[in-house]
């Protein structure tokens, strides 16, 4: 791992299946499982995330730059809200991975 990277890449949400297939069919509660995991509220930013989703996308973009700046990964908040832009799903995966060792994650795709 080099210092100021995430831990897996963008495409790299293959690594875990069951997070990606949660992620896929119910994107807001990864966001709001991420928004929880950082300190802010689960149900605002999956719920906002599910039906608001250009608010959502800058919700979900502030808790990408509180997961880099707890984990000193370089970047800014206009590449976390592009991110989210284009790649949102890819996106919600790396966070999860990023803020979770493997057997949370595997946990929270368990729920």
């Amino acid at each position: 791992l080099k210092m100021g990277e995430f831990s897996n890449g963008l495409f790299g949400c293959f690594n875990n299946c069951t997070l990606c297939l949660i992620t896929y069919i119910a994107p807001c509660y990864t966001a709001g499982k991420n928004a929880e995991a950082v300190g802010d509220s689960c149900i605002m930013v999956g719920a906002l995330y599910a039906i608001f989703p250009i608010v959502g996308i800058y919700f979900v973009a502030k808790t990408r730059e509180k997961i880099r700046e707890q984990k000193g990964i370089d970047g800014g908040f206009g590449s976390d809200c592009l991110v989210h832009l284009f790649c949102p799903l890819c996106a919600l995966v790396q966070d999860a991975q990023e803020i979770q060792p493997a057997a949370q994650a595997e946990s929270m795709a368990r729920e």
